[in-house]
């Protein structure tokens, strides 16, 4: 009787004690690739913050960078110092020893062109991934990368934060607005020699130019200045969206949408959280928010308003610009 007391005793002390506490539920353990950019320790401190409750822990990184980009070389010791010491991130020699050692993938490499090599480990292990912007450094990788991923069925998606902050992705239904009839798009657009001029950064007002249209572009149209780039678009219903790169004055994000009721000015950069909300959710569900073919055809807008640029402004079909992507050996 004394034996069945103490048992008892024990369990009534046993149900006293949250459920977290005596059977943790499994942390997501999350590699990151590329760690050059200040996209690493901001994901970071939100993902392994337990206050968000997340279920998801960055644990390991491979450092990465590019000799040839400043903005990389001269970030990435700093960035990898700073998530070894502060964050406790164990940094490793190899993509595929990272691969070895989680359930997840964050390639963050500020550098676009190396994104398909390195990728294609995190493909071979199965591991679900999360591309950062640039997604590659021409179309014709995009296009490789989404290819294998859905040849070896392992979820792979990317995007700019800008899509997911509720000041612009809730412009596609907006009581306001209305069905939307166009959208003039606007980001800060600084060039780097290495990438398409729009890839480096104009992709995050190009990024919230779709994600308030919607795909199905047609054809592109592009001018350009020392302070400003143009791209118009004519969209396959007979809309035309817009996008204004910025180099001088007041440098912002966001975008006028005209709608069936009326125009209305969307929100802009609204912080990292809401983009971290959907990665997280996509580890743990599989699911990826952003269709390949919306990703691919954001890439190609930008391709193609390259080569409208080197043809004085003339139109250039987004077919065109992704049938020759596809045929790239």
């Amino acid at each position: 009787m004394k034996r069945i007391g103490r048992l008892m005793a024990v369990m009534v002390v046993l149900a006293a004690v949250p459920f977290h506490v005596q059977a943790e539920e499994k942390v997501f353990r999350i590699g990151m690739i590329g760690l050059d950019t200040s996209h690493v320790i901001a994901f970071t401190r939100l993902i392994n913050d337990p206050d968000k409750g997340y279920g998801c822990r960055v644990v390991v990184g491979y450092p990465g960078g590019s000799p040839d980009i400043p903005s990389s070389a001269n970030r990435v010791e700093k960035y990898t110092a700073q998530l070894r010491d502060e964050f406790d991130v164990e940094i490793v020699d190899s993509i595929e020893e990272l691969c070895r050692k989680v359930d997840g993938v964050l390639l963050e490499s500020v550098d676009g062109r190396p994104h398909l090599e390195q990728v294609k480990p995190v493909i071979g292990a199965k591991k679900p991934v999360f591309i950062d912007k640039p997604m590659a450094g021409n179309l014709a990788d995009v296009i490789e990368i989404f290819r294998l991923a859905k040849e070896s069925d392992v979820p792979c998606w990317s995007s700019s934060s800008l899509r997911f902050g509720p000041g612009v992705i809730g412009m596609r239904n907006s009581k306001e607005v209305g069905d939307v009839l166009g959208c003039d798009a606007f980001s800060p657009c600084s060039l780097e020699e290495h990438h398409p001029d729009l890839y480096w950064y104009g992709v995050h007002g190009v990024e919230i130019l779709f994600t308030i249209m919607g795909p199905g572009c047609a054809t592109v149209r592009r001018i350009q200045t020392k302070n400003t780039e143009f791209v118009a678009g004519v969209w396959k219903d007979g809309r035309i969206g817009t996008y204004r790169g910025l180099r001088a004055g007041k440098r912002d994000y966001g975008a006028i949408v005209y709608g069936s009721k009326g125009i209305a000015r969307s929100g802009g950069y609204e912080g990292y959280g809401h983009l971290v909300d959907r990665i997280v959710d996509f580890f743990k569900t599989g699911k990826i928010p952003v269709p390949p073919e919306e990703t691919i055809e954001i890439f190609a807008f930008m391709s193609a308003a390259d080569e409208s640029k080197a043809k004085d402004g003339a139109a250039v079909p987004l077919a065109e610009v992704i049938e020759k992507a596809e045929k790239r050996d």
